[in-house]
């Protein structure tokens, strides 16, 4: 089995969007782990050939992360090859995770809405942005079973049905590489194709910093769980057949279902 991503062929397989980017606004969300670093190492490499610019953005959450020396060591290196990633501090701090009950999805409340609040202050032009996050295969997989296991609940509350909607919405869109939204922006995923293992070797082979503090509630994510599993199987999953299987198994929305939903449905729910 190939390990490793190569570059030329990631450039072929994204061409037809990264030939759109010189007339656009690119906002990078940029956490500074191994999917994000290693995006931003293609999306650098991408812009001197498609002649595009990007602005880096991380909201630095949780706290214990992203202290000052772990900011500044990323920093350097992502100055050195032309872009300065813009950290993002919180107004809260990490007791509050400490005292919920499911810390990881408060957190991402949190950084959902240093987003939120960012983008609408910053951006100038909603038709001309393009978002890039980072989601790998591994995610998707992750969701996939997620959503098998969800169809096998028994008898449950409306309460709880509607939570399940929500949250298939939710992970289902990260799905699509490039969302063309009615508004005018666009969501651009670029390594949703490639496997974590993959990713991690890329990110070693091209000595690329990434945070070096783990989460202290990393092992409370069951995706996390899941990735070591994977890691353990040796083997990679494939996209196009992942896609087929939601397809068939998991009536996969048609991009539409988010496409045409409101901007403020859109990325205050679901993105």
């Amino acid at each position: 089995m190939t390990i490793g991503i190569d570059y030329s062929q990631w450039k072929l397989e994204h061409e037809s969007i990264l030939n759109d980017f010189s007339r656009k606004e690119i906002f990078f969300l940029f956490s500074a782990g191994k999917d994000s670093s290693l995006a931003m190492h293609f999306m650098v490499k991408a812009a001197d050939e498609f002649g595009f610019a990007f602005q880096a953005h991380s909201g630095a959450f949780p706290v214990h992360r992203y202290d000052a020396k772990e900011k500044n060591r990323i920093s350097s290196y992502w100055e050195r090859r032309g872009i300065r990633p813009e950290w993002h501090e919180s107004r809260e701090t990490d007791v509050i995770l400490d005292a919920k009950e499911k810390p990881c999805l408060t957190c991402q409340s949190i950084r959902k809405k240093m987003l939120h609040d960012f983008m609408s202050e910053n951006v100038k032009d909603w038709k001309n942005l393009v978002i890039v996050t980072s989601y790998s295969l591994w995610d998707l997989v992750s969701y996939a079973m997620e959503q098998t296991l969800t169809n096998f609940m028994g008898e449950i509350s409306e309460a709880q049905r509607k939570a399940n909607k929500r949250r298939k919405l939710e992970t289902m869109q990260r799905f699509h590489t490039f969302l063309k939204m009615n508004d005018g922006y666009a969501v651009f995923r670029p390594l949703v194709r490639y496997n974590g293992i993959d990713i991690e070797y890329e990110v070693k082979k091209n000595d690329i910093p990434t945070l070096a503090t783990p989460c202290r509630f990393g092992d409370q994510r069951p995706k996390r769980v899941l990735e070591n599993y994977y890691k353990q199987l040796g083997t990679g999953f494939d996209y196009n057949q992942l896609l087929e299987h939601t397809r068939q198994c998991l009536s996969f929305p048609d991009a539409s279902t988010w496409t045409g939903m409101g901007r403020k449905e859109y990325l205050g729910n679901y993105f």
